[in-house]
């Protein structure tokens, strides 16, 4: 049997006489983790320390988020520093004259490493329950995977290359046990992406309440085509703003008003009422409404280019 065929076969299981594809991975492993309270005390305590170190509606929030960068700071970072590493373990299996580039771009992968380890503990600080206990054991592996380098690096500068490729063997391997955790953190547990970039609201004209309802100072939650919308008066005009916050998808209605912004309850991340980010930790803005009244009722649309 041709090797595509008998992987494919590998993956296939017959449930009730149809063939349904488990993926084979981590997905078992994450689920207990998952399910694993007994991680909670850890995580409650380093939760608590890194929210003393980093609090909320800062500009060290902002900056470890990526707020200003438009995307989270965190999974570009990781890429330079497996990629230093990747390079220095295919150089010390390849090329025994480039030593001296290999511990090079492990003392970079090691640099490297110090911003990651940062932007991934105040992106980790703001997750609960399953996600949270996952994380908890992918910053375990990836701290494992930094203290191997570290340790591979000074066996290098001592001349013993052969532990210093052991060393670094061990950590590639935890690095990516870690990086497949984190690849389900963001892939089927949405940590770190757009919360709203699925919502899909009216192309048309839809009343959502009457005029009268909506009082200045007082947001109101409706639902338009099933997605939440934020509606809010302000010096006399009419917003409306996707609701669920586009961090980590808590409803901006239950959030504070000031002058002319909305700061979600559950990590502080405020918006202006048509939806631009003024501080983080999102990084993406809120989807905003065309508004109007009509015959006394407030009736939004998705924007068009004209608006």
């Amino acid at each position: 049997m041709p090797v595509g065929p008998r992987l494919r076969s590998a993956a296939r299981v017959l449930d009730g006489g149809l063939g349904a594809v488990r993926p084979v991975g981590t997905e078992p492993i994450t689920d207990r983790l998952e399910r694993l309270k007994s991680l909670d005390p850890t995580a409650d305590l380093l939760q608590r320390g890194i929210r003393a170190v980093v609090p909320s509606d800062t500009a060290a929030k902002d900056l470890l988020s990526g707020t200003w960068l438009g995307h989270p700071v965190h999974p570009p970072l990781t890429d330079v520093v497996i990629g230093t590493w990747t390079s220095a373990w295919l150089l010390d299996a390849t090329r025994k004259r480039a030593r001296p580039f290999s511990q090079l771009l492990i003392g970079a992968g090691v640099l490297a490493a110090l911003p990651t380890v940062a932007a991934g503990a105040s992106d980790w600080a703001d997750t609960r329950g399953g996600p949270r206990r996952v994380g908890l054991v992918h910053a375990l592996g990836n701290t494992t995977a930094l203290t191997l380098q570290i340790l591979s690096l000074r066996a290098r500068r001592r001349g013993d290359h052969g532990t210093g490729v052991g060393l670094s063997t061990l950590a590639m391997a935890s690095a990516a046990l870690s990086a497949l955790l984190g690849g389900h953190l963001s892939f089927s547990r949405g940590v770190g992406v757009n919360q709203t970039a699925f919502e899909r609201f009216p192309s048309s004209w839809t009343a959502l309440a009457r005029d009268d309802e909506l009082q200045p100072g007082q947001p109101l939650r409706r639902e338009a085509d099933g997605a939440g919308v934020l509606l809010v008066r302000h010096h006399g005009e009419i917003y409306a703003i996707a609701d669920r916050c586009s961090h980590r998808g808590c409803s901006l209605a239950e959030g504070t008003l000031r002058e002319g912004t909305i700061t979600c309850r559950c990590h502080g991340s405020t918006f202006t009422f048509d939806g631009r980010v003024v501080t983080g930790p999102a990084t993406s803005p809120q989807p905003a409404l065309a508004t109007r009244v009509r015959e006394g009722a407030i009736e939004v649309r998705r924007r068009s280019e004209s608006d």
